[in-house]
């Protein structure tokens, strides 16, 4: 496992493997299988940590920049209800101008659905991925020893 300092071939100063009895190469493994797992559960949880703290950034800022978009929208509608009502009457500029609104509203919470569903979830890749290589060491090393 990088980053870790844990290593498979770690014998505590037993010198070679292969020398030791195997009660010993028994716990051997299983003292280094339950420090794995505590590594992998660490890293799991640490990854989740970050991960949610920069999403609850991003979720902040694009709230503030959602609501002064809003008060910039809102203030070039009335532009556009203002312009329209110099040739047609108020309610029908008002009415024109937010039907294109809901228009516009529709196409991108359509498309903002669409990317949430193929957004990527919160789950701690790397641990995960370092599990996955652990499990084939152990495979391996296990088909080398029979």
């Amino acid at each position: 496992m990088s980053g870790t300092p844990f290593h498979m071939t770690e014998t505590n100063g037993a010198g070679d493997l292969r020398e030791l009895p195997t009660g010993e190469l028994v716990s051997l493994l299983s003292k280094q299988v339950s420090r794995l797992a505590q590594y992998e559960l660490r890293l799991a949880q640490l990854e989740l940590q970050q991960k949610g703290k920069r999403a609850g950034v991003g979720a902040g800022l694009a709230g503030a920049g959602s609501v002064l978009g809003l008060f910039g929208l809102a203030a070039l509608l009335a532009a556009a209800i203002a312009a329209l009502a110099l040739v047609l009457p108020v309610w029908a500029s008002a009415l024109i101008v937010g039907a294109v609104v809901l228009v516009v509203a529709g196409v991108l919470a359509l498309l903002g659905t669409r990317k949430l569903k193929s957004g990527v979830p919160p789950i701690p890749e790397q641990a995960i991925t370092n599990v996955q290589r652990d499990a084939r060491a152990v495979k391996e090393s296990g088909r080398r020893e029979s």
